[in-house]
């Protein structure tokens, strides 16, 4: 969910950029500059792009599973050290808790119907959306309004 916010705000809260040849060997990739924690991008790769966690004793991926993913390879790109503040991630685990709750109801196209006399209301999204399924766009937009950088 962090790679779709950080999508969706233009942001993605880079500290330092070591761009150049890199290894992921064995799931893993040198820690270079980055701390245990640290969450970190990788752009310019055929098989691993994307956010991923820093931890001494493994790579995680950017909900914090288990990046099992991460193919050992070496490429011409960057790795990008990130320095994403608390309130943002606080965003992200609200996001994801709501599209849990409401994710399953939404992709519906009705959010309640009567039969007799025959009604219905449908969530509705705003801007771009308008008239569309609300979405976590919506939903968080205000929230997420302070960390969006212009495109």
């Amino acid at each position: 969910m962090l790679t779709e916010v950080c999508d969706y705000i233009h942001n993605y809260f880079e500290i330092a950029v070591d761009n150049g040849e890199h290894t992921i060997a064995d799931g893993t990739i040198p820690a270079g500059s980055l701390l245990d924690g640290q969450r970190f991008m990788i752009a310019g790769s055929a098989l691993n792009d994307g956010i991923y966690t820093y931890h001494a004793d493994g790579i995680k991926n950017d909900d914090d599973t288990d990046a099992a993913e991460l193919k050992d390879e070496t490429f011409t790109g960057s790795v990008i050290a990130m320095g994403v503040p608390v309130a943002v991630l606080k965003i992200v685990a609200d996001i994801a808790a709501w599209a849990d709750q409401y994710g399953e109801t939404l992709a519906k196209p009705y959010t309640s119907e009567s039969f007799d006399g025959y009604s219905y209301t449908k969530a509705t999204g705003s801007g771009s959306n308008a008239g569309g399924a609300l979405t976590w766009q919506d939903v968080f937009r205000s929230r997420l309004k302070a960390y969006r950088k212009i495109a």
